[in-house]
This record gives C-alpha cells, structure tokens and sequence, in this order.
C-alpha cells in the first residue's frame, strides 16, 4: 500500500536523499500510521469493554499514544525539512531528532499510566470475559504491526531516518505485547489468579522499553556521536584517489540532521608538490566527497616530508610504542626539528577514550620509551581525542 501511495503522490520517490522527498516519505508514512492506529484503537478498545479486559485496552491506549506519536513524526518531518535561514544558518534538521524525543516521552509517560492501571486490577481483580471475535480483533492487530512495522523499517533505511526506525521497533514491540494480551486473556479462563492484570504488566514494561531505547536513540545524534568504521574508510578511500594524497587524519564529523553533515579533515600531502596544484586538488576533493556522501566539506591541507629516511625511521619507533601502550592508539602530523645537540620529534598522539593514562602520564611514557630507542630525540607532543 505505501508503495502505491508513493507512486501516486510522491514525485522522484526514489531519489530518497532528497530533501523534499524525505519529508513527503515522512509525511505519508505518519499519515497512514495515523490511520491505522486509530483503527486498531477503536477495535481494541471497545472489544476490551466488552470482555472486561485490562490488557486489551492498555493496548488499545498504547495504539492511540502511537497516532499521536504519528502527528508529531509529521511535525518533524515538516520543519526539519525548513531550509536554513540567517539564525540557523545550518537547517533545522535537528528537528526531526527533537520529534523523536518527544514521542518517546508520550511512550514513556503512557508505559506508566498503565502499569498504574494494571497494579489497580491486581488489587481489585475483575474475571476477564474472552470470545472468539476479541482474539480475532488481535490476532488481526499483530499483523497490522507487522505491515507497519516493515514499511517504516524499509523506508526509514531509505531515507535514513531515526525517528522513522524508532517507530518501526515501536510496531515490533507492540506485536510482542500484543501476543502477551492473547495469552493473558486466554489463560485467564483457566484461572483465578490475575493473569489478565499481571499481562497488562507485560505490556506496559514493553512499552516503557520501546520509550527508553527510542529516547536513546535520538538523544544521541543531538549530544554527537563517532561516525561508524564504514562511513569513515569510504570518505578516506574517496579522498586518497585523489592523488597525490597521501593520508588523513583528524576527520570531524557534525550532524545536523538527515542531510546535513559537515565534515572537517587534515590532509597529507607531499611537502615538495606546488602548493597551487596541491590546493587544486584538495578543492576538486572536497568537491566529489561533498556530492558522494551529499555534505558539506572543509579540507585541511598537511604538509609531509616524504623523502626524510631519518623522519621515516623515527615514525616507525612512533608507531611501534604507541601500539604497545594501546592497540587503538595512532598518531600524526610528525616532524622533526634537528639541532646540534638534539633532535626535537614533534607529533600528534590520537588517545583512545579506554586508555586510563592520563595526558601528561601519556606524554611522559611515549618520551621515554622513544628517547631510550634515540638519545638524542626529545619528544614534543599533543594529545588528541578519538573524533572518528
């Protein structure tokens, strides 16, 4: 069916990085989400009167917290998708994270409201009343998750949206919930204990772990996270065919919503090429990495003595005891400075997070190790966080 609304109504569907698109995907997928959580609301709801079921209607409320949480994902898509303008000269993409935030906290707060209801039914049970038609109605409902829960999955793949796959786990979810009120309402028949309340329980811990996981992931893109391994080896293979290129490092990756990445990093270049062609070549890189991964780039351009055997020499040292205090650890921007008396080794150590050396102990270890290898070396360097 989404398939063929989008044929209908979305223009150039397929362009899916698109930013228009994005948001008419965004659009009809809460629309329809809408739609049907309202219907599986109603089904649920009036049947769970009928059969005097506490878990049925909890969910029932859960879907309607979910059409809700529909018109919020529209309101996102809609002003994410705001082009920039002089006080938010980076988009409003983040908007899209702010909405996801927000239905988590609708997820949140309605987990609570019914495990309060269930604890009440534990306390003053009442005998459920199954029939054929309620376990229909959510029999039925299971399979509407499932629909729904695929297509928010595929397109949110797609168009690479977190708060879309953050409602396709939410329809996962209340497909496993679901199930639970089933068993509950069915074992219910056999028993005086408060099967029918303890599911509603169930219920409400699963909802309240779809909240929390949602939450997390849309907290995270808002603090800034490390761009994956992938992501970071296809900008360096791209950057390095650029010849003659030779490294990189330093790369920083900002996330300001679906779309709108900037990317800073250092480029290492031969120090002997002609600045105006080594700049002619960082322009027309920045130019093919901006197109590919559809962001904004800015490229540092670091100079390397690529004909020095001393400094080669020297790197490998580097090399080998950063490895040996840390397999994570690597290194950069190497030079040296040769004086009468001594060489200054000058250098940027890259720490990883887990390295429980602090930056001084750091320094004071790498100088050590190196200067017993070569006594005539002193060590000058900087620590650097892990940004990739």
């Amino acid at each position: 069916m989404i398939s063929l609304l989008a044929r209908i109504f979305i223009k150039d569907r397929k362009n899916y990085s698109d930013r228009k698109v994005r948001e008419s995907y965004g659009v009809l997928c809460g629309g329809f989400g809408i739609f049907l959580n309202l219907l599986l609301f109603a089904a649920k709801y009036f049947f769970g009167i009928l059969a005097c079921s506490v878990s049925m209607r909890a969910d029932a409320l859960n879907n309607l917290s979910d059409a809700a949480s529909s018109i919020v994902q529209i309101l996102g898509f809609k002003l994410s998708s705001k082009k920039p303008d002089p006080e938010h000269p980076f988009g409003h993409g983040r908007l899209e994270y702010i909405a996801g935030l927000i239905i988590s906290f609708f997820i949140i707060h309605m987990g609570v409201e019914l495990i309060k209801d269930s604890i009440g039914k534990i306390i003053n049970p009442q005998q459920s009343q199954i029939n054929t038609l309620s376990v229909i109605i959510m029999c039925a409902a299971i399979v509407v998750k499932f629909y729904m829960y695929c297509y928010n999955h595929f397109i949110a793949k797609k168009i690479k949206s977190v708060s879309m796959e953050a409602t396709a786990k939410d329809s996962f979810s209340d497909m496993i919930s679901t199930s639970v009120v089933i068993i509950s309402m069915i074992l219910s028949r056999f028993t005086s204990f408060p099967v029918d309340a303890v599911g509603g329980i169930i219920v409400s811990l699963f909802i309240l772990k779809t909240g929390i996981e949602t939450a997390k992931d849309t907290i995270l893109p808002l603090l800034g996270t490390v761009p994956s391994k992938e992501f970071v080896q296809k900008v360096e293979k791209e950057l390095l065919s650029h010849s003659p290129i030779i490294g990189m490092h330093d790369l920083v990756v900002h996330d300001y919503g679906p779309g709108r990445l900037m990317i800073s990093l250092h480029a290492e270049v031969p120090g002997d090429k002609d600045i105006f062609e080594l700049h002619d070549v960082t322009d027309n890189a920045e130019n093919d990495i901006a197109k590919k991964f559809n962001c904004h780039v800015v490229i540092h351009m670091d100079p390397v003595d690529t004909k020095n055997k001393r400094l080669d020499e020297l790197k490998k040292i580097i090399n080998e005891e950063c490895l040996s205090i840390d397999k994570e650890m690597h290194f950069h921007d190497v030079r040296i400075v040769p004086g009468k008396t001594h060489t200054n080794l000058i250098f940027d150590v890259v720490k990883p997070f887990c390295c429980k050396l602090s930056d001084e102990e750091l320094k004071n270890e790498l100088n050590r190790k190196i200067h017993e290898r070569n006594s005539d070396v002193y060590c000058v360097i900087t620590i650097d966080q892990p940004f990739a």
